[in-house]
């Protein structure tokens, strides 16, 4: 069902983690599939400098996530949410089409946490 690519980034994702002391944190859920993920930034000049996730799902929720962390380190803001689920597939290669789901939770996550960021700055 998976490819090669996807399981080896599912068993060795390069971004999973937490930051200390984010500056925004942006968590998203699906009630149907269960899955959840939290996307944690750190910014600089406006920057994406850090961005680590964590994760409950399975192996798609876990992969894509992994791969919109890869996309958008070192992007701006602006820039990082023009990032589209489009985006995370690509990148993925072949996803099951019962998955796809999975790319626009990371995305929605992300965006999430840079509002977060953006309303805490406004204030």
């Amino acid at each position: 069902m998976y490819t090669k690519k996807i399981l080896n980034r599912f068993q060795k994702p390069k971004f999973a983690g937490e930051i200390k002391k984010p500056d925004a944190v942006g968590e998203i859920g699906n009630i149907k599939c269960g899955d959840i993920m939290r996307v944690y930034l750190k910014i600089e000049d406006n920057k994406i400098k850090d961005i680590k996730f964590k994760t409950y799902g399975c192996v798609a929720a876990i992969a894509s996530t992994d791969y919109l962390c890869e996309i958008v380190k070192g992007m701006t803001l602006e820039k990082a949410l023009k990032v589209t689920s489009k985006d995370v597939v690509k990148k993925m290669g072949k996803v099951p089409s019962v998955k796809l789901h999975c790319s626009i939770l990371a995305q929605n996550a992300l965006k999430k946490a840079i509002e977060e960021y953006k309303k805490k700055r406004a204030k």
